[in-house]
């Protein structure tokens, strides 16, 4: 019986580490926009469209738009402006998102703090100078 529930207690916390599918991240994501921090301070936004579409800014009114597509487990974006694809893993927390970069798995991890079905605001190349 303990070697039963050994067993159970360390499979536990497998399935609840068990990133979002595909499918499930674009039925989350898709018509929203979501703000993400990283250690409590804001870092960025994105806004999600159908065909996968996406515009991510760092929250300085600048952005850049790209695709988002599944790697095996992984939800990765290519960005206009970005060569490399950057890759996450996402889980549901309680009534959010929880992103893991993959690409440097110690560099960040972000938390949704708010979603909207708002539009981003994108100020434009170069406003202002």
């Amino acid at each position: 019986m303990r070697a039963c529930c050994l067993i159970l207690c360390l499979a536990l916390p497998a399935a609840a580490e068990t990133p979002m599918s595909a499918a499930e991240f674009e039925a989350y994501t898709t018509g929203r926009t979501l703000t993400f921090s990283s250690a409590g301070v804001a870092y960025g936004v994105e806004e999600y469209r159908e065909g996968r579409e996406v515009t991510w800014s760092f929250l300085d009114g600048r952005c850049q738009e790209g695709v988002w597509y599944p790697e095996g487990e992984l939800i990765c974006f290519q960005y206009e402006e970005i060569e490399a694809p950057q890759c996450w893993s996402f889980f549901r927390r309680g009534a959010g998102l929880e992103a893991r970069f993959e690409n440097d798995p110690a560099n960040t991890t972000l938390f949704e703090t708010r979603a909207s079905e708002e539009p981003m605001l994108c100020l434009g190349p170069e406003v202002g100078s």
